[in-house]
C-alpha cells in the first residue's frame, strides 16, 4: 500500500490554439486542505476563465476520497479527465487544479479533454514526490527480558515508539510500515509476546 505523495506545490504551463493551461499540484490529505489550496490558486488567477480541479486522498490503487469538478467548462470535459490521470499514476494525497486563460478559440468537447488531460499529466509526470509508507497502529505487550529487543526491531523496520508502559509486563504503543507487521507477529509467535492492533 505504499505510494507517491508530492514533496511540494508544482507549476506547469502550456498553451494549446493560444488558451493557456496552468496546471498545479500540491499535497492534500482530506477535503479542507484541497478546498483551501483551490482558495489560494482561484486568488492567485482571479482573472482566469475557468479553474477546474480534482482530488485524490489515499492510495491510487485503493483511493479513501475522490471529487472533481468543471467549473463552468462543459460537464465531463475538465474535471473527469484530470481525474482519470490521477486514477492512472502512482501519485495519492494530491490536489490538482487547471487553470484555463481562454485564448478566443474554442477547442470543442474532445479538444477540451484531451487539453485537461495533457495539462493534467505534464504536471504529474513531472512533479516531485515522495514515499508515503502506510504505517499502521499497534500495542505490544511482553516480558521485560524482550523490551531492548523490540525497540531495536521498531527502529530497524523504521517505525515509532509511542508511548511504554509498565506494570507486572511492558506495553508498547508503536506504528510500523505495513510489510514489517507480518514479520512482528511471527517473532510473537517464537518469543512468546503478544500484538494487538490499536484501537
Amino acid at each position: 500500500m505504499a505510494y507517491f505523495i508530492p514533496q511540494q506545490k508544482h507549476l506547469t504551463r502550456h498553451e494549446i490554439k493560444k488558451s493557456s493551461f496552468i496546471g498545479i499540484a500540491q499535497h492534500a490529505a482530506n477535503r479542507d486542505e484541497a478546498m483551501r489550496f483551490l482558495a489560494d490558486v482561484k486568488q492567485a488567477y482571479p482573472d482566469a476563465r475557468h479553474h477546474c480541479w480534482a482530488y485524490l486522498f489515499g492510495s491510487p490503487a485503493m483511493p479513501t476520497g475522490i471529487a472533481m469538478a468543471d467549473d463552468g467548462e462543459p460537464s465531463g470535459t475538465a474535471g473527469k479527465p484530470i481525474l482519470n490521470v490521477l486514477q492512472h499514476n502512482q501519485v495519492g494525497d494530491v490536489m490538482l487544479v487547471v487553470v484555463r486563460y481562454f485564448g478566443g478559440i474554442k477547442l470543442g468537447a474532445g479538444g477540451l479533454v484531451r487539453a485537461y488531460s495533457a495539462s493534467a499529466q505534464l504536471t504529474l509526470e513531472s512533479l516531485p514526490v515522495v514515499d508515503q509508507v502506510v504505517m499502521e497502529q499497534l500495542q505490544v505487550r511482553s516480558d521485560f527480558k524482550h523490551e531492548q529487543y523490540l525497540r531495536h526491531f521498531i527502529e530497524r523496520h523504521h517505525g515509532q515508539l509511542i508511548a511504554t508502559s509498565y506494570s507486572h509486563e511492558v506495553t508498547l504503543a508503536l506504528a510500523l510500515p505495513a510489510a514489517a507487521v507480518a514479520p512482528l507477529h511471527a517473532l510473537a509467535g517464537s518469543m512468546g509476546f503478544t500484538v494487538h492492533t490499536a484501537k
